[in-house]
């Protein structure tokens, strides 16, 4: 075999191995970069989940409303000396 033969033949080689490998490589690059988009979302998410209970708990810390509302919402309790009515849901008939 001559030297421009063997030349030829050894890069037709290296250049079949770096596509064989590097496919692979690159569909590894572009699942990996999926799941970082995926990742990405999710931490936004949870951040503007966090931001709302922060300003939540900030609300139930220093506002009295707050705590007065739910207190009569959820706890059904009242002041003294008032009255609270508690009706039967309505069945819509």
């Amino acid at each position: 075999m001559s030297w421009p033969a063997l030349r030829a033949a050894t890069l037709a080689v290296i250049a079949l191995a770096i596509l064989g490998f590097g496919g692979q490589s690159l569909g590894r690059l572009w699942t990996m970069k999926l799941e970082v988009d995926r990742i990405e979302r999710d931490i936004s998410t949870l951040r503007t989940e966090t931001r709302i209970i922060s300003d939540s708990v900030s609300d139930l810390r220093t506002g009295s409303e707050s705590v007065e509302r739910i207190a009569r919402e959820k706890l059904g309790l009242a002041r003294r000396n008032e009255r609270v009515l508690k009706l039967p849901p309505s069945g819509g008939r």
